[in-house]
């Protein structure tokens, strides 16, 4: 199997959840499709939806919620 990666496509704080109280958008060992929301990316109090971009499965995060994030970080690995 080989891994793709999902690449932030901004700088900014990274967060697995719309906020403290809700569910992860996704967890790891999750299955993604390309439209899926895997977390949002806050830029100067604006938030932006991170979509996945490609089918896989087994999601692996490689960045904690609430870590900044540079722009073409991976923050995710799926497989195909």
């Amino acid at each position: 199997m080989s891994k793709l990666e999902i690449k932030s496509p901004l700088p900014g704080t990274f967060y697995r959840a719309s906020s403290p109280d809700t569910p992860v958008f996704k967890a790891d060992g999750d299955a993604v499709s390309a439209a899926d929301t895997i977390g949002l990316i806050e830029v100067m109090k604006t938030f932006q939806q991170i979509p996945a971009g490609l089918d896989g499965k087994n999601i692996k995060f490689l960045v904690e919620n609430e870590e900044p994030v540079m722009a073409g970080q991976v923050i995710a690995e799926v497989e195909a």
